[in-house]
């Protein structure tokens, strides 16, 4: 029988109490994210990373996430992932760790590469060396599709590819993660999906050449920030929507029954349960799929939009001006998701609105609490938006 999409679109705290949870990546800005979410909802989490980047982190700017175990490894560094597997012996995997710039692939395509094709590799052969049916989630990204900005929103089945090397790489995650599924999945082997999420945004992110956290530092300085592409539209969406999707992606692997014949490369998109009944549409298995986690349907807004919108917020309009650059890196100019999948069998939809999110992370941005304040500050967001009913899915 196939299990039911969970009560409300949120994660599960029974399932998720006491669980190991192996998290890559954890001093990222989502994944400081994830590990307070889950330790919330009361794993036991093992974070895994390289450490963060340099300058202000969300990670750094708590103070402590008091992990389980918070381990220092090159995801390039097949021996640092078996050894991360091995200690934490893992109930669920979420692998977030990456490059995740769209500019620095450019500066950097063969560590891009490294760190998000064979980064992914590493980890995913760890884990098929547990023996066990532990259920990883591959975060990908929602460039991983061959965009031909035709206005129509990607469906998991839509043909993967990318222009710039992050793209690409994230495009080649997914083929390696898929294999990974088909290959070694079955009965009580590897359970592996993959999950495709919109921009996002949020308190906390302070990486460079991403909207909001330039944004924020010029408003700080009191300098106006040059906006290359005003007019480019994005699928942008609170820190919080993608990560709930996660959850409740993990908690569906880890009752699957056994591998699918989806195949998000050739666009046939079939579930197949181990009795071999088509079960597309239903909330069945779901190991070997790709899932899109974005904002509803066609509240998509420009880079323009997003920076009128924090710079109100913040109180000073003025601080953005559109300042084009004609031979900077290609970067896509449209781009939209279609979420009806993870609506349907996992009874996920968005909690915030594009204004509801900018100002949730304008208020973390503005706060001048640091360390255990700003961490009660972070789980008072988390508990805010799951405290706030899901969207109907007409568009807002």
């Amino acid at each position: 029988m196939s299990a039911r999409p969970a009560a409300g679109g949120l994660p599960d705290p029974a399932f998720w109490t006491g669980r190991r949870v192996l998290l890559t990546g954890h001093t990222g800005f989502k994944g400081a994210w994830a590990a307070l979410w889950l330790q919330a909802l009361g794993a036991r989490v093992h974070g895994v990373s390289d450490g963060p980047l340099p300058g202000r982190s969300l990670y750094a700017d708590v103070g402590s996430l008091d992990l389980a175990h918070d381990g220092r490894g090159d995801i390039r560094d097949g021996a640092a992932m078996r050894e991360a597997v091995a200690r934490c012996e893992p109930e669920v995997v979420i692998h977030l760790a990456a490059q995740s710039l769209v500019r620095a692939s450019y500066a950097e395509p063969v560590a891009t590469f490294a760190a998000n094709v064979m980064g992914t590799v590493h980890l995913l052969e760890a884990v098929r060396g547990l023996g066990g049916a532990c259920p990883v989630i591959v975060v990908t990204s929602d460039k991983c599709y061959e965009n031909r900005e035709t206005g129509r929103a990607h469906v998991e089945g839509d043909p993967l590819g990318g222009h710039d090397p992050y793209s690409a790489s994230k495009a080649c995650a997914e083929i390696a993660a898929l294999s990974y599924a088909r290959s070694f999945g079955g009965g009580d082997g590897l359970r592996v999906a993959t999950a495709r999420a919109g921009n996002v945004v949020g308190g906390g992110d302070w990486a460079t050449d991403r909207l909001v956290p330039d944004l924020v530092r010029g408003l700080m300085a009191a300098r106006p920030v040059p906006i290359r592409h005003p007019d480019a539209v994005r699928p942008w969406q609170h820190v919080l929507e993608p990560l709930c999707g996660y959850l409740l992606l993990a908690e569906r692997a880890a009752g699957t029954t056994g591998p699918d014949a989806s195949d998000p490369i050739s666009g046939q998109t079939r579930d197949i349960s181990r009795e071999g009944r088509d079960v597309s549409g239903e909330a069945g298995d779901v190991s070997g799929e790709a899932w899109n986690f974005g904002p509803d349907p066609g509240s998509e807004a420009t880079v323009g939009t997003v920076a009128k919108t924090v710079c109100r917020l913040w109180g000073r309009p003025e601080g953005w001006r559109a300042a084009p650059e004609p031979d900077a890196p290609h970067e896509a100019r449209l781009l939209h998701l279609d979420s009806g999948k993870a609506r349907r069998r996992l009874g996920w939809a968005p909690r915030w609105n594009l204004e509801q999110a900018l100002a949730a992370s304008v208020a973390l941005y503005r706060t001048d609490r640091s360390g255990a304040d700003l961490r009660r500050l972070a789980l008072s967001q988390i508990a805010d938006y799951t405290d706030r009913p899901a969207a109907s899915g007409a568009p807002r």
